[in-house]
């Protein structure tokens, strides 16, 4: 056994320049770094074999290998033939022809690509189905044919013009034991868990790790969903709870220019700190989700600009002023509710509706305000010396929270959903529509009773209702 064949199933990954070979492996692993997986389409970038494992807790239960793909097939055909001499060349020919082209060098990338496979790889054959069938392309399924190794073929459909790809698919039928397609660059979790299993049907030896592995991936998925909830939820406590205070003295509170100065310097310090908060969320997605060509900028200035007041902001971002009524009404109920049980009905039901009318009259009434500066009557003290200040936060506006949760959402779906085989570097920003107004009444309710919790400063920011709630709605996001 030699270098690139181990106990784990091993598949050789070939393909020519520019059938998106690389990209292929990319995906299936999630490595967008071209120090690992380089993707180019420069001619004769792979130059020799690469082992890629895919590994869980150390340990290798799938190895793909990154071949240099063939350069002269049509000459590596023939000189087979050669060697072998009447009749079809089988393993035993390939495997004299790499053992002589290592020696020789002549058809060195040939030999190279054909080494892992003599030992026992199988193959994952990468075609671009834009591209028109020629004798090369033949040549390359005849001696992959030859070898009698386990054999995929895969149709690397990323280009927008595939009408030869039913052409690509009867003659890959007749070399391969199976035939796929997959856009590298599109592909999901599903897809690229699917493309795992395809393997089991071309490799029946190495069933139990093959199955082993994909339910490691599918478990590893659900884990990565249940760390971006709490991310998440920790984001929006910490939003929701935020203060900001800035100490006035005598001038600033009684000259209104010098207040309003001070009342700036608050503003931005205040939305400084929530885009602080946000983008520390993102990098613990973006590292969870292994992508480093992806980019999300944060300006404090986006925050600092935002306008609960605006009809855009209302039409994009948030509840409706009519959904955040309900929500609020009875999430306000709900708390009403605990008041009666909590004096044993003695209140005859009047906390439940005195609850649901103030939840919903604070929801629809204060849905469009900003989070209100106010200036203490008691004072703060600073260092030992009471002075009064201006203090920003919590928001009195329940659909901040909203609106923060929808960014948010929008944000996860480009990282879940963006191919590690792509190599440009992407920054996502905040077009499209929101996900919250999408939610059903029972859903809004919930969350909103976290959210009237944490602007009252609640100690224990986890709920383990709106949890798996947020989980849910991160499954959704994900499949949409």
């Amino acid at each position: 056994m030699n270098e690139w064949v181990t106990d784990a199933p091993t598949f050789a990954v070939v393909g020519k320049v520019n059938m998106g070979k690389s990209s292929v492996l990319s995906t299936l692993l999630e490595i967008d770094d071209d120090m690992l997986i380089r993707v180019s389409s420069t001619p004769g970038e792979t130059t020799r074999c690469y082992a890629l494992p895919l590994t869980f807790d150390d340990k290798e239960m799938i190895r793909f290998v990154d071949t240099p793909g063939f350069s002269r097939a049509l000459e590596v055909m023939r000189v087979i033939q050669d060697l072998h001499g009447e009749g079809t060349p089988d393993r035993a020919t390939i495997r004299r022809f790499v053992d002589e082209q290592m020696e020789k060098g002549e058809f060195e990338d040939e030999a190279r690509l054909l080494e892992p496979v003599v030992e026992g790889a199988g193959v994952l054959y990468v075609v671009d189905p834009s591209k028109p069938m020629r004798d090369a392309f033949v040549a390359e399924m005849e001696i992959l044919r030859w070898t009698g190794t386990p054999r995929m073929a895969l149709l690397n459909d990323k280009a927008e013009n595939s009408d030869r790809t039913e052409d690509w698919k009867v003659r890959l039928g007749s070399y391969f034991n199976l035939v796929r397609t997959f856009n590298a660059h599109h592909a999901r979790f599903e897809e690229r868990r699917s493309l795992l299993k395809s393997l089991l049907e071309i490799d029946e030896k190495n069933k139990n790790l093959i199955e082993q592995t994909i339910r490691l991936i599918g478990r590893e998925w659900h884990q990565r969903r249940e760390e971006s909830a709490e991310f998440i939820m920790d984001f929006l406590a910490k939003a929701l709870k935020h203060r900001e205070t800035e100490k006035i003295d005598e001038k600033e509170e009684e000259l209104e220019h010098r207040k309003e100065r001070a009342k700036e310097r608050l503003r931005k310090r205040y939305y400084s700190s929530i885009a602080t908060f946000e983008e520390q969320t993102y990098r613990k997605l973006l590292k969870l989700y292994r992508h480093k060509l992806l980019k999300i900028e944060v300006v404090d200035e986006k925050f600092h600009g935002l306008d609960l007041s605006s009809e855009e902001t209302w039409q994009k971002w948030g509840l409706s002023r009519s959904q955040l009524a309900i929500a609020g009404g009875l999430a306000g109920g709900a708390a009403g509710a605990a008041i009666d049980i909590g004096t044993a009905g003695l209140t005859h039901g009047f906390g439940t509706v005195i609850g649901a009318l103030t939840g919903a009259g604070g929801a629809f009434f204060n849905g469009d305000s900003l989070p209100e500066l106010k200036i203490t009557d008691q004072g703060v003290t600073f260092h030992g010396d009471r002075r009064k200040a201006l203090i920003m936060g919590p928001p009195e506006s329940d659909n901040f929270a909203w609106v923060l949760l929808d960014r948010v959402l929008h944000h996860y779906q480009e990282i879940v959903t963006r191919s590690h085989g792509r190599r440009d570097v992407g920054t996502i920003d905040c077009e499209g529509e929101g996900w919250v107004r999408k939610f059903g009444r029972e859903r809004r309710t919930l969350i909103q009773k976290w959210v009237i919790g944490q602007l009252k400063g609640a100690e224990r920011s986890f709920d383990a209702d709106v949890f798996r709630e947020l989980v849910s709605v991160l499954v959704e996001v994900e499949k949409s």
